[in-house]
């Protein structure tokens, strides 16, 4: 590669990135926007934190190699919708459908792919709902849209998606029977901890009426 040729590969993954990062910021005000008028309208905030990350390079790379496509910047721009990760982090499983709706109805975001691991939860017992959108980056020289992914989840759900995630890296993909069979018996645990949750916050709504 031609040393000007790789100072242009180097500017574009640079712009790639700010382009995600400014993503997430964005994203996020709307999120917390929106969980603020939530506060303001209903007196009760339906989201418990928010995180959010870029991919790094190496992760990138892999995941691209994992799929079978060639590491480029063209490749990642095509291939990868998870670049930009957004996980927005409830109390109840009804909120997370809430968000999902007042995040679809923005108007000036397209949602092109829904994945509702909640209502069809993955073979090991992982559960999530992921959303792809992509928002308008407005820059000096005009709008540029840009993809997010983002996941919606109870804090239970979380929880055991955390050590799932440890887990799986930790064994690259290949956990004991024992490990996957205690951890699918948590996910179990967790879906009956959060309908237990939900049933007593259903309860309590009902108290404050009366």
């Amino acid at each position: 590669m031609e040393k000007s040729d790789r100072f242009a590969e180097v500017d574009t993954w640079q712009t790639m990135m700010f382009l995600y990062n400014a993503a997430l910021k964005e994203m996020n005000t709307k999120i917390e926007i929106l969980n603020d008028e939530f506060l303001h309208v209903h007196n009760y905030n339906p989201i418990e934190y928010v995180k959010s990350r870029v991919k790094s390079a190496e992760s990138i790379v892999k995941k691209l190699k994992r799929h079978g496509h060639e590491a480029s910047i063209d490749n990642m721009v095509r291939y990868l919708n998870d670049i930009a990760g957004i996980r927005v982090i409830c109390s109840f499983t009804s909120d997370i459908y809430k968000i999902a709706e007042m995040i679809s109805n923005q108007d000036d975001v397209t949602v092109h792919q829904i994945k509702d691991y909640i209502a069809t939860p993955k073979s090991n017992g992982y559960k999530s709902y992921h959303l792809i959108v992509s928002l308008p980056i407005f820059l000096s020289d005009g709008p540029t849209d840009v993809k997010v992914e983002v996941q919606i989840r109870t804090i239970a759900m979380d929880f055991w998606a955390s050590l799932e995630h440890k887990i799986y890296y930790k064994f690259e993909g290949n956990a004991p029977e024992h490990i996957r069979t205690d951890l699918k018996e948590c996910a179990d645990i967790v879906e009956m901890l959060d309908a237990r949750m939900l049933s007593l916050n259903e309860a309590i709504q009902k108290c404050k009426i009366q």
